[in-house]
């Protein structure tokens, strides 16, 4: 867990680490109003049982509630496939309410053929907002701004609040370059095109990652500025075309394995964080389709 603290009329960012899933989970606070919003949370689950627990989930319930602040959003960059979402529980227990970008709907048409389950919507819901590119929303007084950068997934999107912005997994830090595009909707060329967006940034823009997988074994890290991925990132710092990227980006993803939680997460993470409905019996069940990807 760490905080940064920035002057008044700038975000201060408070930070969990989840060790399981290589995932940061970033608190946004206004420190004028006392409002914030939650980036990417983290429900813990353990796919040998299928038992999930709030432990995570809890530690930042903890930090808003003993502040007192009052939670606006809970902030999904995409439909993650390496962890669910704990947004539910949080918005249970302190409120706000839960926004993703506007092309979840096409990830949602997607996995509901994948799984054959006319129970994932197609429309967006339950989500409580979708957000469309250049869209603003406010953190009590913050202002905050959304850009849509597929590629990774159709639905991947940034949010920029102050002189901070919430990445996603669309870039992690410069030592180990970016999101892998081989999921179902995953582009390289798209993904090359939102990488230069972020690049037009201001240099000192201070970027917030989703996750680091600590290449070499170093300490972890979730933030780095728009210049240093600029000049250091290694699979697409400035220099590198866009050909050249996407052949390497193609031949990496060639190499990868599936993420171990992909097949559960994306049943829940494309329904806002909620499982499946319940069947006769009161639980619910998770599918697993058999060579289908």
């Amino acid at each position: 867990m760490s905080t940064s603290n920035e002057a008044s009329g700038k975000p201060q960012v408070q930070t969990w680490f989840h060790q399981a899933s290589f995932t940061a989970c970033h608190c946004i606070v206004d420190a004028d109003s006392g409002h914030c919003a939650v980036v990417d949370s983290v429900l813990d689950f353990d796919a040998a049982s299928g038992r999930t627990r709030t432990t995570f989930a809890d530690g930042v319930a903890e930090f808003i509630e003993q502040r007192g602040l009052t939670l606006d959003w809970l902030l999904e960059t995409h439909a993650h496939a390496d962890h669910l979402s704990a947004a539910p529980y949080l918005k249970a227990r302190c409120g706000g309410r839960i926004a993703i970008g506007e092309h979840i709907r096409d990830v949602q048409q997607v996995f509901r053929g994948l799984f054959n389950d006319a129970s994932i919507p197609l429309d967006g819901s339950p989500f409580d907002q979708l957000f469309a590119d250049g869209e603003r929303f406010t953190i009590g007084t913050l202002q905050a701004q959304v850009m849509h950068t597929p590629g990774h997934t159709p639905a991947c999107v940034v949010y920029r609040v102050g002189d901070c912005a919430f990445v996603g997994d669309t870039l992690f830090m410069p030592d180990y370059g970016t999101a892998r595009c081989d999921f179902p909707g995953g582009d390289a060329h798209q993904l090359y095109q939102s990488v230069q967006r972020i690049f037009a940034l201001p240099a000192e823009t201070r970027l917030y990652l989703c996750h680091d997988y600590m290449p070499g074994g170093r300490e972890v890290r979730w933030s780095c500025t728009v210049a240093e991925q600029r000049q250091r990132n290694v699979q697409i710092h400035e220099g590198i075309d866009e050909d050249a990227f996407v052949a390497f980006r193609r031949q990496r993803d060639a190499t990868l394995s599936m993420p171990a939680l992909m097949l559960p997460a994306v049943q829940v993470n494309v329904r806002a964080g909620e499982m499946p409905p319940a069947e006769s019996n009161g639980v619910s069940y998770l599918k697993l389709p058999i060579n289908a990807l």
